[in-house]
Parts: C-alpha cells; sequence; structure tokens
C-alpha cells in the first residue's frame, strides 16, 4: 500500500526514531507540546549550519511558547554528533534539541525527499499541536535558509489564534491596516453585521478586529 503524505489537519504518524538523545517515538516524546520537526539536506554543509545556529539562538523562545524541536536528515547519528560538536567547538552554540538519524523511511512517510537530489530531503517544516495535529507544512528548496523569526511568529500566531478564537492577519503583529490586532469572525446573522457596523473596528460586517 503507498503511504500517503501527511497534509495539514492530519494527525501527526507515529513513528519511533534514533535521535542524537536517543530512540524517540513521535509525537509521544512532546505529549501536551507543540513541536517543529525541521528537516536539512545534510551535515556539514554550510546553509544548514547557519540554520541550526539560529535555531539553536531562540530555544529559549521556544521553550516559553512550549515548543519543542526536532531535526532531521539522511545522515547516520554519528554525523550528527561530529557535526553538533564542531558547532559547539567553532561556534560556541551547544544544539540541545535532537536530531533524528533517518534511514529515509521518516523522510519517505513525511514526503522530504528531495527530486533530482538523491537521498538528500528538502528543508520542510512541520508545525504539531499538542493534539498531534499537523498545522502547518513549508518546505524550502536546498539553496534557501529558512526565516526562523517567522517560525516563531507562526507559533505565536497559533497559539493565539487557538486561545481567543481569532484570525490572525497578515504580518503579524505588525500588519500594515491593524497592526497587532486580531481579527474576529465575521458575523453569522444580519442583527450582529448591523451592531458591528456601527463600531469603529471594522472595516465592513466581514472584516472585524479587536485588541487583545
Amino acid at each position: 500500500m503507498e503511504q500517503k503524505i501527511p497534509l495539514i489537519g492530519d494527525k501527526f504518524p507515529e513513528i519511533e526514531v534514533p535521535t542524537t538523545h536517543g530512540k524517540m517515538k513521535l509525537p509521544d516524546a512532546f505529549v501536551g507540546k507543540w513541536f517543529i520537526l525541521f528537516s536539512h539536506p545534510a551535515d556539514f554543509t554550510p546553509v544548514c549550519t547557519t540554520e541550526f545556529y539560529a535555531f539553536q539562538k531562540r530555544y529559549d523562545e521556544f521553550e516559553k511558547l512550549n515548543t519543542g524541536l526536532i531535526g532531521l536528515s539522511v545522515d547516520q547519528v554519528y554525523s550528527h554528533i561530529k557535526w553538533t560538536q564542531w558547532i559547539n567547538e567553532n561556534l560556541k552554540t551547544e544544539i540541545k534539541f535532537p536530531i533524528i538519524a533517518d534511514t529515509g523511511m521518516v523522510a519517505n512517510t513525511l514526503g522530504l525527499i528531495h527530486p533530482g537530489k538523491g537521498t538528500n530531503t528538502v528543508r520542510a517544516v512541520f508545525f504539531v499541536d499538542p493534539k498531534a495535529v499537523i498545522r502547518a507544512i513549508l518546505y524550502y528548496p536546498q539553496e534557501l535558509g529558512r526565516n526562523m523569526d517567522e517560525i516563531v511568529r507562526m507559533i505565536r500566531g497559533f497559539q493565539t489564534a487557538d486561545d481567543n478564537k481569532v484570525a490572525i492577519p497578515a504580518n503579524w503583529p505588525n500588519n500594515e491596516l491593524i497592526g497587532d490586532r486580531v481579527i474576529i469572525p465575521p458575523a453569522s446573522d444580519e442583527k450582529t453585521a448591523k451592531e458591528r457596523m456601527k463600531s469603529g473596528d471594522s472595516y465592513d460586517w466581514w472584516f472585524c478586529h479587536k485588541k487583545l
């Protein structure tokens, strides 16, 4: 039976993986937390090194957001260990999150193999919520490193949306129209629509916003 690549809204597949922190069961290892699984093409490559350094620099910020990090590439665990040692020794930064040493099974399950690049994985990012539901998936090509601030923003946005039952505008919290305000669900009846039109917090009955 052909493996179905998971999509937004699907449950993260249950898998057991070898990592630099020992064997882990996903998503069970992050029960009660958000987690971000991100793949990289290969160890000891320049763009990937800048990404791991950048992720680690925001490690405490992710922790405050109740969000775990876990990396992945189709490299042996010994390569991961040696690479993180190199980063620690040469860039003075200890990589505190685990890295999956994939045989290709996880990459195939999640759809991470880069077309035309052998066994190299794409730069993928999976955002998984505390109920193990995949909330977003980002894909980047090998030549383009990820924007870590956007990844942090997305976690903040998801949590704000979930906690307050609102939607998040473009470039939040620095939206060009409404700044750090959030969008409330459209009115579902005529009375509510008319009331909202009297408010200074609406462009129209279907486009209303508020300050949290």
